[in-house]
């Protein structure tokens, strides 16, 4: 076969079908081949390749040119070889874009520990008692709930959310005016296509947040953060007409909103004709007192309450809600469509039962302790190891800023990478108009890691740290 050609394997009894480029050595083909293969998402880790005697025939090429391809993508952790079972994609391979997998070959494997602000303990998924909802919810579900359902969500979800946010985060809203998404940014799309002229938003905050509400024609102006949360008295000359905010806990900076601001947001609201979106994101986390209720007890006709079970159970299961003022309710039910933009009902019904039942109650009780106990830790472990080292915010949620002097957090996030860790800078979070000068910090997420990894996690962190000036 020429060295250009193309061949199915299927020696181990699945066919893999591998192109040679014609660039290079027919070894270095075959590897590109492979590489290819893996970074596209074909080869799945953990995938067995065809034993390299079958795939040297098939691609009519010499049996030591596969051999060597194998044996050093082994030695480079793209593949695994077990003696007399056989050779596997790497458990810990990464997919490449395809592009940048043509052009090298580098080693690319998952972090060894994760610190990024994104998830809870996945570990912590509470299987058990969500299998115990799920069977009960799904037996007294009514046939219909298996036909084409309400964009607004289920019924009985927007019952139980109702009183459940009512009850512990001093929502007061009602099922009619409840709208069941897949998420935050299901909902900020959304209420993106709603709004009318420009958004406020904190002056740190997610650019994902910032580039939904780009896509759907909004610009954003920023707002100043301090150590009160967004400065409030900003707003009235952005000429926004809807300010994003995280009142109960900044992200990423970590503070709350301050109760004159609370009152004061309100106020712009009211006199300006404004809308208030409230991100409540890890409301339900306080660890140093009881959780601040919610802004949209306020006024529920000028704030538009979103949350979601993204960090107190898990962002696979894409649930999240929205409790609007009355006048937006069709509005926002007219952006979503009559079909597809759906959270999957037997999920709705589960999560129904799960917050009814006070499973969700106490799966929240005991991740408050779980996540209490390693914020503490990463404080002791900072104050024994890196005491220059400062801890802003509010004992509260799944991350902590850590303060850095100045100019050092970009060398700490690639000292970060080199032990591998995986953490984010502040920068990334700035927005590009703010005023604000530049801040150095890292946003440790110490909800992700399972229990097993934290402290290996804690001790990477501070080999990562910069040194006392």
């Amino acid at each position: 076969m020429p060295a250009s050609g193309s061949a199915s394997a299927s020696g181990a009894g699945a066919d893999f079908h591998l192109e040679l480029t014609g660039e290079g050595t027919l070894r270095e083909q075959v590897m590109r081949a492979i590489r290819d293969a893996i970074g596209s998402g074909r080869l799945a880790p953990g995938a067995r390749l065809p034993p390299y005697r079958s795939l040297a025939r098939d691609l009519g090429i010499a049996l030591n040119t596969v051999g060597e391809a194998y044996g050093e993508l082994v030695a480079e952790g793209w593949l695994t070889a077990r003696q007399g079972s056989g050779t596997y994609v790497a458990r810990r391979s990464t997919p490449l874009p395809p592009d940048r997998s043509r052009r090298s070959a580098p080693r690319f494997r998952r972090p060894a520990y994760d610190l990024m602000p994104t998830s809870p303990d996945a570990a912590a998924f509470p299987r058990a008692a969500w299998q115990t909802s799920a069977r009960r919810a799904l037996n007294a579900a009514p046939n219909e709930a298996f036909g084409v359902g309400d964009p607004q969500g289920r019924i009985e979800l927007r019952v139980a959310l109702t009183e459940y946010l009512a009850r512990a985060r001093g929502v007061r809203t009602a099922p009619h005016r409840i709208i069941v998404c897949a998420g935050f940014a299901h909902a900020l799309s959304m209420l993106g296509r709603v709004l009318q002229g420009e958004v406020a938003v904190e002056s740190y905050g997610l650019d994902f947040h910032r580039s939904l509400l780009a896509e759907a024609g909004r610009r954003t102006v920023p707002l100043t953060v301090d150590g009160q949360g967004a400065v409030i008295d900003e707003l009235p000359a952005t000429g926004a007409r809807a300010v994003l905010l995280t009142p109960a806990h900044q992200f990423p900076t970590g503070g709350p909103l301050h109760p004159a601001r609370r009152a004061a947001v309100i106020d712009w609201a009211r006199a300006h004709g404004g809308l208030v979106i409230e991100d409540d994101y890890d409301g339900e986390f306080r660890y140093d007192r009881q959780p601040v209720g919610a802004v949209q007890g306020l006024d529920p006709d000028r704030v538009v309450y979103v949350g979601s079970v993204g960090k107190s159970l898990s962002p696979a299961l894409r649930i999240g809600w929205m409790a609007v003022p009355d006048h937006l309710v069709d509005d926002i039910l007219a952006v979503k469509g009559s079909r597809e933009l759906w959270t999957g009902v037997p999920d709705q019904l589960t999560l129904a039962d799960f917050v009814g039942c006070g499973a969700y109650d106490r799966h929240l009780r005991r991740m408050r302790l779980t996540y209490r106990r390693r914020r503490d830790r990463l404080v002791a472990v900072l104050r024994a190891k890196a005491p220059h080292i400062g801890i802003a915010g509010i004992a509260a949620g799944l991350h902590a800023v850590l303060d850095l002097p100045p100019g050092t957090e970009p060398a700490a996030v690639r000292a970060a990478s080199r032990q591998g860790l995986a953490l984010a800078g502040l920068a990334p979070y700035r927005h590009p108009d703010s005023g604000m000068p530049p801040r150095d910090g890292l946003v440790i997420g110490y909800g992700t890691p399972p229990d097993h990894a934290f402290e290996g996690a804690l001790e990477a962190l501070c080999l990562a740290l910069p040194d006392p000036e």
